[in-house]
């Protein structure tokens, strides 16, 4: 038994990482479909799917902010509770876990009523148009009632994938998705319920995952139990967590607040079509992410708990194999999208127009994600190691002080096509943003391993 508990600290790590990043990756992709699904089976409703299609789009910077606020508690509790099962801590570790189940019901509570009430004006502010607010509205009215299951099921699956059950965790995501994907069609075409019918596909695959997921951790088989006792929300033990979670919470907020801005923006110099394409770039951007947030994932527990156990060699090796596994994976994701974006785009809609536009498009938005690979690998070990300041000054770097000024100042440089420098910004941005990450990464991650060193010879 004691073997089972230590396997994160002796196991070869190149197994290790097959072992948890494989379900993690796996999760992740499922976890996809339960955004692209929808948009997949809307786009191709007969006559109204681009329109319909383009309403839905307008919802995503709301479903992003609702998963950033699952991972604002989640992402910085579970390596926290990962660092304590390193250090043999058990109870600081199951405190963690159940001070983050109360703070994400909390939460969710808040979050459904900002939704219900004022979701429209969210709506109208986030581009949507007089054409296309009426679809946003009707699944926005719907996906609001299950905010809390997606809390739920995205925030306390990373405490299970942080214990090394990475299989349970695929299998939460799985369950859900696969409701999903039936549930869809029954709903959208056989039911007549269009938009709304991919809402409640959505909310009632979300429902069935969370109870999956509480099963597991109110269960006998999970070495983290949530427990009453640890429900108490407590300064020392939340603060932290929401502190280390706060860089993952501004990665996915800020891809909310980006949304946000490269729809007013392309709505204004490209109209409907332009909006419609950026929802297809977007879908294609978490092919892109999602999976190499996986294997982040995956790597976290290793990177974590050795942290905590003091064992540097195994810290430098799960980071480099990371490394080179997300270089690999990204490389080969971009060459695909250079190659056949019609490809991609084709997935979405079968509209040709709208077709033809995303993919000229895509060539564009996607230019350097090749670099992505270096991107995730740095930020994930920076979250892995407790380094809560770097994590969030790499975030606000690229998003906010990158991002968000190029999409209205790149329509000012090139003024003879603005929409395709709305575009345009993403790349630029990237670019710029890689190169910082690498630096500050270099230089804090060898101040980790050799403080890790000092403390091996203060023993």
């Amino acid at each position: 038994m004691e073997q089972d508990k230590n396997f994160l600290g002796t196991e070869p790590i190149g197994r290790l990482l097959r072992r948890l990043a494989v379900p993690t990756v796996a999760a992740q992709l499922i976890n996809m479909l339960y955004n692209i699904v929808d948009r997949m089976y809307i786009g191709h409703i007969p006559k109204e799917g681009a329109l319909a299609l383009t309403g839905v789009g307008v919802c995503m910077p709301i479903i992003l902010l609702v998963s950033a606020f699952a991972a604002l508690v989640s992402n910085g509790g579970a390596p926290r509770a990962s660092i304590f099962m390193g250090k043999g801590e058990m109870e600081q570790a199951e405190k963690t876990l159940g001070n983050c189940f109360a703070a994400q019901i909390l939460v969710s509570v808040v979050l459904t009523a900002v939704l219900l009430i004022w979701n429209r004006d969210f709506l109208m502010a986030f581009g949507a148009s007089e054409n296309t607010i009426g679809y946003a509205v009707d699944y926005m009215n719907i996906y609001a009632v299950g905010t809390i299951f997606v809390q739920l099921t995205l925030g306390m699956n990373a405490f299970i994938t942080a214990q090394g059950f990475a299989k349970t965790g695929m299998l939460s995501v799985l369950i859900g998705a696969v409701c999903n994907i039936i549930l869809d069609p029954i709903f959208i075409f056989a039911f007549g319920m269009g938009v709304e019918g991919a809402a409640w596909a959505t909310v009632v695959s979300q429902a069935i995952s969370c109870a999956w997921v509480l099963a597991f951790l109110f269960g006998k088989k999970t070495q983290l139990r949530i427990r009453k006792k640890n429900l108490r929300l407590e300064r020392k033990i939340l603060l932290p967590s929401l502190a280390l979670g706060l860089a993952t919470f501004i990665m996915q907020a800020s891809e909310s607040v980006i949304s946000v801005c490269f729809n007013s923006s392309l709505l204004k110099y490209g109209g409907d079509i332009a909006v419609g394409a950026m929802t297809i770039l977007t879908s294609v951007m978490q092919f892109a992410m999602l999976p190499l947030q996986g294997l982040g994932q995956g790597a976290q527990p290793i990177i974590s708990f050795n942290y905590g156990s003091g064992n540097k060699e195994r810290v430098l090796g799960a980071y480099k194999l990371l490394l080179k596994s997300s270089m690999c994976y990204s490389t080969l994701l971009w060459a695909l999208i250079m190659l056949f974006p019609g490809l991609f785009a084709a997935i979405f809609t079968s509209d040709a127009e709208l077709m033809a536009y995303a993919s000229r498009a895509l060539r564009i938005y996607m230019a350097v994600m090749l670099l992505f690979g270096i991107q995730v690998a740095c930020q994930m070990t920076f979250t892995s190691l407790g380094n809560a300041k770097a994590s969030i000054v790499v975030a606000v770097m690229r998003k906010f002080i990158l991002l968000i000024p190029l999409i209205y100042l790149m329509p000012q440089i090139f003024r003879q096509d603005q929409t395709t420098a709305v575009y345009m910004a993403e790349p630029v941005a990237d670019t710029i943003a890689v190169t910082f990450t690498a630096v500050l990464f270099f230089f804090q991650f060898r101040k980790v391993l050799g403080s890790m060193d000092k403390r091996k010879q203060g023993k």
